[in-house]
């Protein structure tokens, strides 16, 4: 299952208590992208922040995946998990009106 995780900074988290957890965050991501688990991550273009794409089997295995995450374990931030399906929409083209 696609499962899209939104971080969710801690009230009072700011860059500087960030600053003694990134190096452990980037090979803790490295590592879960090398196992197949993180498909793909990006940086938030609206504030400063992850998105990150996991292939799980559930929200919960998700939700325990990244609550491993340094900033994470220092309280520093949580995640929304979403899981997401096929778009099956795709269908309606095929539909008698669409068909000419």
């Amino acid at each position: 299952m696609r499962i899209l995780c939104l971080d969710i900074p801690a009230p009072g988290a700011s860059l500087e208590k960030y600053a003694p957890h990134l190096n452990a965050e980037a090979l803790h991501a490295w590592g879960l992208y090398k196992s197949g688990f993180i498909r793909d991550i990006y940086f938030r273009q609206d504030r400063p922040g992850v998105a990150i794409f996991l292939e799980c089997d559930s929200v919960d295995e998700a939700m325990s995946v990244m609550a491993e995450f340094p900033l994470a374990k220092a309280g520093l931030l949580s995640f929304e998990c979403i899981p997401l399906g096929s778009f099956i929409n795709w269908e309606n083209l095929f539909a008698a009106e669409f068909k000419s």
